[in-house]
């Protein structure tokens, strides 16, 4: 049986398991002329990933999108085996963009027993989430580089919500010369402001209504940042904020260089934060 399967009958993106076979597609696509862009996500798909599909085809004729839930930026203790996964879902929705190719790789496929090599990144990987996930960035900076080499797109689209995860796939690329497009999306939110996550599922009716929260206090560091009033005064009230709210441990909340996520300067600036609430560690930030 081959690894493609067509999804004729139903309408739905081509789906491709291995790296050749994404490569003979997008090879043909190549050999007629026509720009690629590829979205890089772990499924359970919501309006934000949608959104970087958009991105995709107003850069580029086709539109790859990778849904791989990435073993290697879990650490012992975390949600690997409960990240939400759903496959069939992600399809329909990508099936509404008219999704060329679907790339959905087994982890053997990615990572095959004898498979030894890492990329290690620091800069922009230093501090904030491997204060609290060491292993991340190293899992994110190797499934990133695989994926883009698999798939060689002119142009990779990436959602700011992972900011700092944007800003260390834009220093992969440059460093290791790969020549790719690296676009960052605005984050999409609820109508409440929550930043959208496929992690969102797991809060409760109780926690989803405090979630906002988290925005609001942002921006409210961000105000205090752009006066140039006493951000870490902001910064110990958004954590009480939080606290009153039901939020439990506050891993960072932090104002950075938007560029390099090094000590703020007279450029740009991000406040980066995350935070539990109850079982879920929510990520957020906002521009100043």
């Amino acid at each position: 049986m081959s690894a493609i399967e067509t999804g004729a009958a139903d309408g739905r993106p081509e789906v491709v398991r291995t790296v050749a076979e994404l490569r003979a597609r997008v090879g043909h696509w190549r050999r007629s002329g026509e720009r690629v862009a590829m979205v890089p996500t772990m499924g359970a798909l919501h309006d934000g990933h949608l959104s970087l599909v958009r991105i995709g085809y107003e850069r580029a004729d086709r539109v790859v999108v990778s849904i791989f839930v990435n073993p290697t930026q879990f650490g012992p203790n975390e949600d690997f085996k409960t990240y939400p996964r759903s496959e069939a879902r992600d399809l329909e929705l990508l099936e509404l963009l008219g999704t060329d190719l679907v790339f959905a790789p087994l982890v053997g496929e990615m990572y095959p027993p004898d498979f030894s090599t890492k990329v290690v990144t620091g800069g922009a990987a230093v501090g904030l989430e491997t204060d609290f996930r060491p292993h991340f960035f190293e899992g994110v900076a190797t499934v990133v580089t695989k994926l883009l080499n698999a798939c060689g797109p002119d142009v990779a689209v990436f959602g700011e919500k992972d900011y700092q995860q944007l800003c260390v796939v834009r220093q992969i690329v440059r460093d290791l010369g790969m020549p790719v497009e690296i676009v960052g999306a605005p984050t999409v939110r609820e109508k409440d402001g929550l930043a959208m996550s496929s992690r969102n599922a797991y809060l409760d009716p109780r926690e989803r209504s405090r979630a906002p929260v988290l925005h609001q206090v942002l921006r409210d560091v961000a105000e205090s940042a752009r006066t140039g009033g006493p951000v870490e005064r902001a910064i110990d009230r958004a954590q009480t904020r939080l606290g009153a709210v039901g939020f439990g441990k506050i891993d960072y909340i932090e104002v950075r260089d938007a560029a390099t996520l090094g000590p703020p300067g007279n450029g740009p600036q991000r406040v980066l934060a995350a935070a539990w609430l109850g079982r879920t560690r929510l990520i957020d930030n906002c521009a100043v």
